[in-house]
C-alpha cells in the first residue's frame, strides 16, 4: 500500500498538463502552480483570486464517475477517502470565505469524450472572472 501511494505524483500530472495546456490555448496565462493557500491549488491566478483544483477521481471521490472502493482493508480506506473528501470541501469552503473563485475539475472530465465540454463550460467562466472576456 505504502509503495502505490509513493508512486502517485503530487503535481505535474497527465491531467493537471492537459488542463493548464488549454488554458494556454486558450491564452489565459500567468498562473501560478501549488499556490500557497489553503488546499494548494493546482492553478491559481492570486491577483484575481481564481484558482483550479485538478482532482484525481479515485483520491478524491469523484460524485461523477463514483470510482470503486479497494476490496480489502477497508478499515483504512472508508476513513482516509472521508477525510480526504472533507478536507477538500473545507478547502474550498476557506477559500471561497476569503474572496477566492474555485474550479474543480475531475480527472474524468478530461478524458477525450468529455475534456472539450469540460473547456467549452470553463474557458468563457475563467475569461470573464479573470477580466479577459
Amino acid at each position: 500500500m505504502r509503495k502505490s501511494m509513493k508512486g502517485n505524483k503530487g503535481k505535474d500530472t497527465k491531467p493537471e498538463l492537459v488542463v493548464r495546456q488549454r488554458l494556454r490555448e486558450a491564452g489565459l496565462t500567468g498562473y501560478r502552480l501549488q499556490w500557497k493557500v489553503p488546499g494548494r491549488p493546482d492553478v491559481a491566478y492570486p491577483g484575481k483570486k481564481v484558482c483550479i483544483f485538478v482532482n484525481g477521481c479515485f483520491w478524491h471521490r469523484c460524485p461523477h464517475c463514483h470510482p470503486s472502493m479497494p476490496k480489502t482493508n477497508l478499515e483504512y480506506w472508508v476513513p482516509k477517502f472521508k477525510r480526504n473528501v472533507e478536507r477538500d470541501e473545507r478547502n474550498v469552503r476557506i477559500l471561497e470565505e476569503q474572496g477566492w473563485r474555485v474550479h474543480v475539475i475531475w480527472e474524468c472530465q478530461l478524458k477525450k469524450k468529455t475534456v472539450d465540454d469540460t473547456f467549452d463550460r470553463l474557458i468563457p467562466l475563467l475569461k470573464e472572472e479573470l477580466g479577459r472576456a
